[in-house]
């Protein structure tokens, strides 16, 4: 897996600036309507989708573990759509879309960060990364209730961060030369 995340570290690369966009956006324009927000975000949420989903299928073309990056994929994709197809929605279900979204993509983050520090020693960026994306869903399931700036503010907070974070382990990856790296594609079946 890590030698597919390291040719791929571009993808890597454009979610942290994705997110880094989306969430300067949010600070920016922080009394955007609902509306506004919900389609921010689910765009947001469809891009990162698409990105990890063409990560995992070039991992499963070369026989790597591709399971939990088709997961985050088929995740991002789904809230994406359906925060966009239906952006009228409440701002208390938006929070809790936001916030599931979030926690299930930061657990696959971690499990795919623990198998990827295997492979390369003291690699914690996506770990770390995946915690922030938890501890932000968390937040947002224990705090449904507060206005859309203090709503837009958050999000933003939690997009710059996995941005800088995301751009990091992208440019730790395109650096890396893996030669170190035993391969782990073999007969595992992984």
């Amino acid at each position: 897996m890590a030698k597919v995340l390291a040719l791929n570290w571009w993808a890597l690369a454009l979610r942290g600036a994705a997110g880094i966009i989306a969430g300067v956006l949010a600070w920016l324009l922080p009394e955007a309507t609902l509306f506004g927000l919900t389609v921010l975000f689910g765009a947001y949420a469809l891009i990162d989708g698409i990105l990890s989903f063409i990560v995992a299928f070039r991992a499963a073309r070369n026989h790597a573990h591709w399971w939990p990056l088709l997961l985050e994929g088929i995740a991002g994709i789904g809230v994406g759509l359906g925060t966009i197809a239906r952006p009228a929605v409440t701002l208390v279900a938006l929070l809790y879309v936001i916030g599931a979204w979030a926690v299930i993509t930061g657990v696959l983050e971690i499990l795919a960060g623990v198998r990827l520090r295997r492979s390369v020693t003291d690699e914690w960026l996506l770990v770390l990364t995946g915690i922030a994306s938890v501890g932000f869903g968390v937040l947002l399931f224990v705090a449904p209730g507060p206005g859309s700036v203090v709503l837009a503010s958050w999000i933003g907070i939690y997009l710059v961060v996995f941005g800088i974070l995301m751009l990091a382990l992208a440019l730790r990856l395109r650096s890396w030369n893996g030669l170190d790296i035993p391969d782990q594609s073999g007969a595992s079946g992984s």
